[in-house]
């Protein structure tokens, strides 16, 4: 472990604080950006490189899965090779393969270099956070996680607009191009400006943890696959999706004996036992559910009801995540002054709630840009009041290496809440929307006046486009079934923001509960 005069040596001061708050920021964005990027260029790819759409998902799925394989070994590589260089060698991994998606000539070729991406990209955002906790003083990590939050924040809901927007005006590569120039910077700034911890003696080679590698690997990467295709697999009918599974459980039970018995284990389970730190890898499993499932959701639910374009569709987040950047230095300034953090999760998870309940009763198949315009300003209310307290909670009473050691801790559950709830939410969309078919078509009365007359005016309406009358009344009865499907979908989008807002709700007295019972997490001690 660190001395506490090897710990005050990481705080910096003025014009070098400045510069690694920036560098660390930049490489976060970097990563976060780059796993939304994609989203709206997977069609372009698919036809570029001629693959099929479950092919071209695996651009997205190789990179989720390196994220959460890395970042819980993040803490342990950087002791190995120094946070410095480690965190650099992230950079340059990330830039390289940047490069290799842009030139690839097949889908495989692209998988495999995402994958790659992916290893470099889970290092920064972890070590990044770790960077800038240890230089700030004790007294500001408010200020400091704030700080990061922005990056964090906004990074999601940047990267449709931008990829939309790069894809409209140039070509998919340039996606991946546009790290280049950016990856080279923070390369020179991190060599120039960052400081290595002193952690003690590197491990030699037949020390390393490499059964906990592999079973970490197995845990991780299979349940990130499961969650991923599982809704296109048709969940647990399907053998691979059974079989990923058993693996995904047993690679936990093996993973946790192993890092418990293992005297240099990859991932210190045991830095658990600080309390502050349990509670707050909870709070950040449920924050990755609503920050990734809302941003996931409200794009989807434009594109494929209101037809908007994907570059409409990411605009629309915007105003909400530069309200959250804008609150994060009053939040950082509110825990710096001693206000219990366990309050500002509380009501950060109130006011998603009343956001959710807000955008179920104004959804409809012809909802405009300025009825969501307000509940969105609440969704990046509630975010800046959840994203600072709940990581600032967490690594409040850390200390040396235990930080990078909890910053991973909170990151892989960030990310694997995020998965959750893009999985759970895209199964519930395809089980409402069947769900809602079904009633909606048995309300549907063949003798009804009312029914019988919108056909016949239908049917006119193409007759007088020149069809003949039973063309015509075909394409009116498909016009109902289509109405009828577009229904269905916004039905089942209101019962998906109804039980994401009772999720919030839930949690509230949970958080309270922990305050009174533990006094431990009154953030003012560990504060200052």
């Amino acid at each position: 472990m660190t001395t506490q005069t090897g710990e005050d040596d990481l705080v910096e001061y003025g014009f070098r604080r400045v510069i690694i708050t920036i560098t660390a920021v930049l490489c976060a964005m970097l990563e976060i950006v780059d796993t939304t990027i994609v989203n709206v260029a997977l069609n372009n790819m698919r036809g570029s490189l001629g693959a099929s759409l479950t092919d071209v998902a695996w651009v997205i799925t190789a990179y989720a899965i390196a994220n959460v394989i890395i970042i819980p070994m993040t803490s342990w590589l950087s002791q190995q090779f120094g946070r410095r260089n480690y965190f650099a060698a992230s950079i340059i991994i990330f830039t390289v393969a940047s490069f290799l998606c842009g030139n690839a000539t097949n889908i495989w070729e692209l998988v495999t270099f995402r994958f790659i991406q992916g290893l470099g990209g889970g290092a920064l955002l972890v070590t990044a956070q770790t960077i800038i906790t240890e230089s700030y003083p004790v007294a500001k990590r408010g200020m400091a996680q704030a700080i990061y939050g922005m990056g964090v924040i906004v990074g999601p809901t940047l990267g449709p607009p931008l990829g939309g927007y790069i894809v409209d005006h140039f070509s998919w590569p340039y996606i991946f191009y546009i790290n280049i120039p950016l990856g080279v910077i923070a390369t020179i700034l991190t060599l120039g400006f960052v400081k290595s911890p002193k952690y003690g003696e590197k491990l030699k080679v037949n020390q390393v943890d490499w059964w906990g590698i592999f079973f970490l690997t197995a845990f991780i990467g299979s349940l990130q696959f499961v969650l991923e295709h599982g809704q296109q697999d048709d969940w647990f009918n399907n053998d691979l999706i059974v079989l990923l599974s058993v693996i995904s459980l047993f690679g936990l039970l093996f993973f946790i004996w192993r890092e418990l018995t293992y005297k240099y284990p990859i991932v210190n389970l045991r830095v658990l036992k600080d309390s502050n730190l349990r509670v707050g890898t909870i709070m950040c499993f449920i924050l990755g559910f609503g920050l990734y499932g809302s941003t996931f959701l409200i794009p989807i639910y434009t594109q494929s009801i209101l037809g908007w374009s994907a570059l409409d569709a990411g605009l629309l987040l915007i105003p909400s995540s530069i309200t959250t950047g804008l609150m994060m230095p009053f939040i950082g300034r509110a825990i710096q002054k001693g206000i219990p953090q366990a309050y500002m999760v509380a009501a950060g998870f109130l006011v998603f709630f009343i956001f959710t309940f807000w955008m179920r009763n104004i959804i409809t198949p012809d909802t405009g840009a300025e009825h969501m315009f307000w509940p969105l300003i609440w969704r990046g209310i509630g975010l800046g009041l959840l994203f600072v307290p709940i990581t600032t909670l967490s690594l409040s009473t850390l200390k040396g290496k235990s930080i990078g050691e909890g910053a991973a801790f909170t990151g892989m559950m960030r990310q694997l809440g995020g998965s959750f709830g893009i999985a759970i939410i895209t199964t519930f969309i395809a089980r409402f929307n069947q769900e809602h078919r079904v009633n909606l078509i048995s309300h549907l009365n063949k003798t009804s006046f009312e029914l019988q007359q919108t056909v016949k005016q239908l049917q006119m309406g193409f007759m007088s486009k020149g069809f003949t009358a039973n063309e015509a009344l075909d394409k009116a009865h498909k016009a109902i079934e289509y109405k009828v499907i577009i229904q269905g979908n916004v039905l089942s989008y209101m019962d998906i923001f109804m039980y994401l807002g009772i999720l919030f709700l839930l949690c509230i007295p949970f958080i309270l509960l922990i305050k009174k019972g533990k006094n431990k997490i009154d953030l003012s001690d560990a504060m200052h």
